[in-house]
């Protein structure tokens, strides 16, 4: 219960509508636990706490589709083992009673690990419209899903953002960067707005912010160009996109991905 009432405390004050640059809001969280609600997925969840969706799942006894349920309580440590019962995917840990458990440690602060600079492996096209240029990085074609202005650069430091700010109009075409399969398309995470994540392999994820309509569904694949979404103002003061690219759970410059203008 400690450990419940503190994560929940922890969360309540992270919880803010600029919860991407807010520098106290800084996963990875490695402790406590999460009761799914309805409209989570893992990658959702994963997402919120800055852990890899893998990681997460490996965790929990959930391997691939990764399909969780509501009201199933999920670990956010690493400690122990666990099994999973039935064909419900439920959770049950091996570690003994809550009596017999060693008291809630509190948060430990992890360095975060290298970011590598991703490599580039074919030069940037340059004819034809900025909205059609390419450029593939680490084996993906990335494209701009949004020719407007960046207003805000992705930043560790000071104020601390973990993606681009994009501006635009209501209503402004919002595209996939790249190719993958939507894991995410809701409103459940607290200041991203109407939010869809989008996963293009094992190791890389993107996700589109603040859309007024979602045209996409959750496990539907997507192409690199295929409009997915209405840019708007959910979640935010302005018409803008909030764009991230994510790398085994760790926010990444979206510059260094997409091709240069």
């Amino acid at each position: 219960m400690v450990v419940i009432f503190a994560l929940s405390a922890f969360l309540s004050a992270c919880n803010t509508s600029a919860i991407y640059q807010d520098d106290s809001y800084n996963p990875p969280v490695y402790w406590g636990q999460h009761v799914v609600k309805r409209g989570e997925t893992l990658y959702s969840i994963a997402w919120r706490y800055g852990r890899d969706y893998r990681e997460l799942g490996n965790a929990n006894g959930i391997t691939s589709p990764y399909l969780i349920r509501e009201g199933q309580v999920l670990r956010l440590d690493l400690r122990g083992t666990v099994t999973t019962t039935g064909q419900t995917g439920s959770v049950a840990s091996s570690s003994g009673s809550a009596a017999s458990r060693p008291a809630a440690r509190p948060p430990v602060s992890r360095p975060p690990a290298p970011v590598q600079q991703p490599v580039v492996t074919r030069p940037p096209v340059s004819s034809g419209a900025q909205a059609d240029r390419t450029q593939v990085v680490s084996n993906i074609e990335w494209r701009w899903p949004h020719p407007g202005t960046v207003i805000a650069g992705y930043s560790t430091t000071g104020k601390v953002n973990k993606g681009l700010d994009i501006a635009g109009n209501s209503g402004d075409q919002i595209r996939a960067a790249a190719s993958g399969s939507v894991v995410y398309a809701g409103s459940g995470l607290l200041g991203y707005g109407n939010l869809i994540i989008v996963n293009h392999n094992e190791h890389f994820l993107s996700a589109y912010a603040h859309n007024r309509n979602i045209l996409v569904q959750e496990g539907q694949n997507v192409q690199a160009g295929q409009v997915i979404a209405e840019l708007g103002s959910s979640g935010t003061d302005r018409p803008k996109l909030h764009f991230e690219i994510r790398k085994n759970g760790n926010p990444v410059d979206p510059a260094q991905y997409l091709p240069p203008r």
